[in-house]
């Protein structure tokens, strides 16, 4: 239910006109979101990633070997907040726009 609420918020180029892929896969993983134009990855993390932190290490490594950047996101804060979790997702140099100087 998380990422599905994040999805309808980044699908169709709704967050600053961006080309976002859902469930994207990048070598032997799969992201959550991915936007190539910006090089950012956003993982929604659940309670499962507590227990999977040496996964999701490698995972984060592999990912900035590539100079990508792994923003994430908790499954609560999205469904609770998710007008904040938009508004943190401003506050990344990745999505600055100079249109807002």
């Amino acid at each position: 239910m998380p990422e599905a609420m994040l999805w309808k918020r980044l699908c169709k180029k709704q967050f600053l006109g961006l080309d976002f892929d859902r469930q994207k896969i990048i070598g032997n993983f799969i992201v959550d979101f991915f936007c190539v134009e910006k090089g950012v990855v956003i993982e929604v993390d659940g309670g499962i990633h507590n227990v999977e932190q040496e996964h999701d290490k490698v995972k984060d490594d592999f990912l900035k070997s590539f100079g990508l950047k792994v923003v994430h996101i908790t499954d609560t804060d999205v469904i609770y907040n998710i007008e904040q979790v938009m508004e943190s997702l401003l506050a990344f140099p990745e999505f600055y726009r100079e249109d807002w100087i």
